[in-house]
């Protein structure tokens, strides 16, 4: 069974991240994961961090002479900020975060943040420190996300299978772009202050210029009010074979397991598929998907999933009973604003429960949200490779694409 564990904290040494299950033969390498880890680290409205951060995920083990050996892959993404940064009262974080007691004083975070885990953490786990908390429910984690998302996807790719992301809206400002999408222009060069010259699409993520433009001013608007900004962002994978999960059980649904992995990411406070929660005010007759006959089916890509079983539209999302029916999986999911903001909001001291007038800030993003995006390629990712392995299995890729094309040859009428 495919799966991942991830360890570490926000400004601790770093994070590891074990993935387990991938079949032995994979073509991996430090350089193809580094590219994912590098588009985390971009997007309009990130904060300072990541000018420290050159995040990197080492290969430790499970990955010899450039491909996998079918044992648990391990990695390790060194936090520079550990070491390079300095935290609350110019204390580093080697003593702030050491693993042994330390002489040197500290100020305890006791003003909890709303929005945040620190309330219902601190009193869990029965701290009276919210960094103790906080450390781990950081947005830091995703990294180690986002690396074994990449492995995923460098397995999904054999298969023909792809997975992207954009932005719909940041802070109200709302694309309803309907082109084609040309993933390569969300890669280049971000704008920023420091790069005038770069592209506002990719660095927001969004393909309509004229919203990408407002998005950024809507960003600019937020740091200067102090605040933070929310959104939606869109996850499409391509090439899915029809049967990708099952209708049998709750669990094994890929509906089940595709919206919790998004639900994980921090600040994810919704999921709909393909059309979603508008199909509310629609009648059956204007929703469901109708099935085209063979003569008129998409042959265009020769990928499986798209040159069979086609469908008028796609207002189910790609998956219908729980199930992949080749058509592309499309998922919106609803971005809030982050929970530490500059204009901290009111709030209650963890020690005396008293009222304090401004939460706790740490250094942060005004805006989660393209960041967000390519999490949640990884997360979408992570789950097709996980399906994709319950359905055909093996040891070796060579064995799963022997069942992968032996399934193909035998969904055809």
């Amino acid at each position: 069974m495919f799966r991942f564990l991830t360890a570490g904290e926000s400004h601790g040494k770093g994070l590891t991240v074990i993935v387990e299950g991938l079949p032995a033969g994979i073509p991996v390498s430090e350089k193809y994961i580094a590219a994912d880890m590098a588009r985390r680290q971009v997007g309009y409205g990130r904060g300072g961090r990541m000018k420290i951060e050159t995040d990197f995920a080492e290969i430790l083990s499970g990955v010899r002479h450039g491909v996998t050996m079918g044992s648990p892959v391990a990695m390790w993404i060194e936090n520079r900020d550990w070491s390079t940064g300095t935290g609350p009262d110019g204390v580093n974080w080697t003593d702030e975060m050491s693993i042994n007691p330390t002489d040197v004083e500290y100020q305890k975070l006791t003003k909890l943040r709303p929005g945040h885990a620190d309330t219902a953490g601190t009193l869990k786990y029965h701290q009276d420190d919210a960094r103790n908390i906080l450390e781990r429910s950081s947005a830091r984690e995703s990294a180690a996300r986002v690396a074994a998302g990449s492995i995923a996807k460098r397995f999904l790719e054999e298969f023909d299978i792809e997975v992207h992301s954009h932005v719909t809206c940041i802070g109200g400002v709302h694309s309803n772009y309907t082109g084609k999408f040309n993933w390569d222009l969300l890669e280049e060069a971000p704008f920023h202050q420091e790069n005038p010259a770069g592209s506002k699409l990719a660095a927001v993520r969004c393909f309509d210029s004229e919203k990408a433009s407002e998005m950024i001013e809507t960003i600019d608007q937020a740091r200067a009010n102090g605040d933070s900004a929310g959104g939606i962002i869109q996850i499409v994978a391509t090439g899915l074979p029809i049967g990708l999960g099952t209708h049998i059980q709750w669990d094994r649904k890929i509906t089940t397991k595709l919206a919790g992995a998004v639900m994980s990411i921090n600040a994810v406070k919704g999921v709909e598929f393909g059309a979603g929660f508008s199909q509310a005010d629609l009648f059956g007759s204007q929703v469901h998907d109708v099935i085209l006959p063979k003569d008129k089916w998409n042959k265009d890509s020769g990928k499986p999933g798209n040159g069979t079983w086609s469908r008028k539209t796609n207002n189910a999302g790609g998956v219908e009973g729980g199930m992949s029916n080749g058509e592309p999986v499309v998922i919106n999911a609803i971005v809030k604003p982050i929970a530490t903001i500059i204009n901290g909001l009111e709030t209650v001291d963890l020690h005396t429960g008293e009222f304090v007038d401004k939460a706790h800030f740490e250094r942060s993003d005004i805006t989660f949200v393209p960041t967000c995006a390519v999490i949640g390629e990884a997360m979408v990712a992570c789950v097709i490779a996980e399906s994709m392995l319950e359905k055909f299995g093996g040891d070796h890729l060579d064995e799963t694409k022997r069942n992968y094309h032996s399934y193909l040859d035998t969904i055809t009428p």
